[in-house]
């Protein structure tokens, strides 16, 4: 069998295990480029079971060296793999898992980075987009992930019952979201003053959407204008919300069901501990 028509296969089998469409997409895009590796390495079509535990190795250690690749995304992309390869195995389309033996990658634990209230402000004013300075406060105000925020839907955003409808967010889970008093006042100006007719809640008028990759740039160049070394994402804004949550004492149960957390150990990781804190801490002796 073709490894890109077993892939094909494998969304279908997501998809039927109500997988949601976000992660069917980022297994397929891990997939298909791990196809195009070995194309390239074989000058030839992929076949499922020519595919070998050593290609499988040297891909990880291709990313790794050639593309510069981190150890959590490398996690994620081998993640891809085994998930894929141990279904193909149990289908029986190939007569071994191929990534059965691989060691697992090991990725140092580092605190989330997240921006103070004043770092917010300061970035969001310096976005010159007004349609992603808004996405930037969206997300802000929501901590929603940036996939969940593009793909809104006009219906999902409830500006009288003050809610936003997060639908197949991770894990296929839907979720409300409520609209903070500070964006809502945004929100309305937007949606009855300048928002573009489409299905899509944020959308350019060009496109009809609005793209991550164009946002993602966007926070770049503000990031490189206003000269921080923090490389500010659209992640440290969900990140900085959650922060700004724990700091002002919201249980982390209520910041896990806003976040879409399946389990409170994720959660917990915004917990920070600065210095200052710590300083407290030990001269209550």
């Amino acid at each position: 069998m073709l490894f890109m028509e077993s892939v094909e296969l494998f969304g279908r089998y997501q998809a039927n295990i109500e997988r949601s469409p976000v992660t069917i997409k980022a297994y397929n895009e891990d997939l298909s480029l791990l196809s195009r590796y070995l194309e390239e390495k074989y000058n030839s079509p992929v076949y499922l079971e020519d595919i070998t535990q050593e290609d499988v190795q040297e891909y990880l250690y291709y990313l790794k060296e050639v593309k510069g690749q981190q150890p959590i995304s490398r996690k994620r992309v081998l993640g891809s793999m085994r998930s894929f390869f141990g279904y193909a195995y149990k289908s029986e389309w190939c007569d071994k898992n191929v990534t059965a033996r691989l060691e697992p990658i090991k990725c140092q634990q580092k605190e989330r980075q997240y921006l103070s209230e004043k770092e917010v402000n300061q970035f969001v004013d310096a976005i010159q987009h007004k349609l992603a300075r808004l996405v930037a406060q969206t997300l802000y105000f929501t901590g929603m992930r940036i996939s969940e925020c593009l793909n809104l839907q006009v219906d999902d955003v409830d500006l009288e019952e003050n809610l936003i409808h997060i639908r197949h967010g991770k894990g296929n889970k839907d979720r409300f979201v409520p609209i903070n008093s500070k964006l809502k006042g945004l929100l309305v100006d937007y949606t009855e003053n300048w928002r573009v007719n489409s299905d899509y809640f944020f959308a350019t008028r060009n496109t009809g959407m609005f793209s991550k990759t164009r946002v993602s740039k966007i926070f770049r160049d503000t990031n490189l204008a206003l000269g921080w070394k923090k490389n500010v994402t659209a992640h440290i804004l969900r990140h900085s919300f959650a922060s700004k949550l724990v700091q002002n004492d919201v249980h982390l149960v209520k910041i896990s069901k806003l976040l879409g957390h399946s389990s409170l150990k994720t959660t917990s990781i915004y917990v920070h501990s600065n210095m200052d804190d710590l300083k407290d801490a030990v001269n209550t002796l």
